[in-house]
């Protein structure tokens, strides 16, 4: 009997082909609930577009042409910082879902459900980041946003260990190591709704790492390479930003990213 169900590369690929903000967190909500119910079939039938659709706002700039959001504890410097992780939290929703659509034939069911996770986090994140700026205001949209997120995918499009070195073990491993700092400015602003978000989102990127971490070891494994120097080829060949201290050891160590990867590229 043939299987009549809905692909999940389908239902992926109308995710990421869906820009407004409120209508992609619904639909990776029930692209996930209906993975995890086995309404799905594992088939990948249709292609990952290029790049996701977007919103009309925010205005994308390049990294160079973005406003300073300054450090200081004031509502106007409060409202940046969670716009611009707002922003990050939007693009990772994209990020997790074409991990999952465009890799996930070679990689396996395993796979497309930890990047499946990992999406549904980033919707959540980004819903809690949006209704606090709203509540403060303003919303998604109302400030430029930086255009280079989306580049690592582009960059990493041809092979899932460059994708997995660069996406969670190089920039998801970033937001452990700056998250902490943002934490205590909350705390120290008297934005304890804030700390308690961005506590949520720092636990929930540890989870994200341990997937990427995972996933390249065995991919190493069945290559026959060693993860450490693999990935250290493959961040040298793929990302302009380097690698730069500080680091958040512990939080890197719970990932399974342990110094051996970062600490002589730093």
């Amino acid at each position: 009997m043939s299987d009549t169900r809905p692909t999940v590369a389908t239902a992926i690929r109308a995710a990421l082909n869906t820009g407004d903000p409120r209508a992609k967190l619904m639909t990776t909500r029930k692209l996930v609930r209906d993975w995890r119910a086995g309404r799905l079939a594992f088939a990948f039938d249709v292609a990952m577009p290029d790049v996701p659709a977007r919103p009309a706002e925010p205005e994308l700039l390049p990294p160079n042409r973005m406003p300073k959001r300054g450090r200081g504890q004031s509502e106007r410097a409060r409202i940046a910082l969670f716009h611009a992780l707002a922003h990050i939290e939007f693009v990772a929703i994209d990020l997790a879902l074409d991990m999952a659509g465009r890799f996930g034939a070679e990689m396996g069911e395993q796979f497309v459900s930890d990047f499946l996770q990992v999406a549904a986090d980033e919707a959540m994140h980004f819903a809690l980041l949006d209704r606090l700026l709203r509540d403060a205001g303003s919303h998604y949209g109302a400030l430029p946003a930086h255009d280079g997120l989306w580049q690592a995918a582009t960059a990493t499009r041809h092979d899932v260990a460059a994708r997995l070195a660069i996406v969670p073990m190089v920039l998801e491993a970033r937001g452990l190591d700056v998250t902490p700092a943002a934490i205590n400015r909350a705390r120290g602003a008297g934005d304890e709704r804030g700390a308690r978000i961005l506590t949520r989102i720092l636990a929930d990127e540890i989870v994200h790492v341990r997937f990427g971490t995972k996933h390249f070891a065995a991919v190493c494994a069945s290559r026959g390479e060693c993860p450490e120097n693999h990935w250290k080829t493959l961040v040298e060949r793929h990302f302009r930003g380097g690698v730069k201290p500080p680091f958040n050891d512990s939080a890197r160590e719970a990932a399974g990213l342990s110094r051996k990867f970062y600490g002589m590229l730093a």
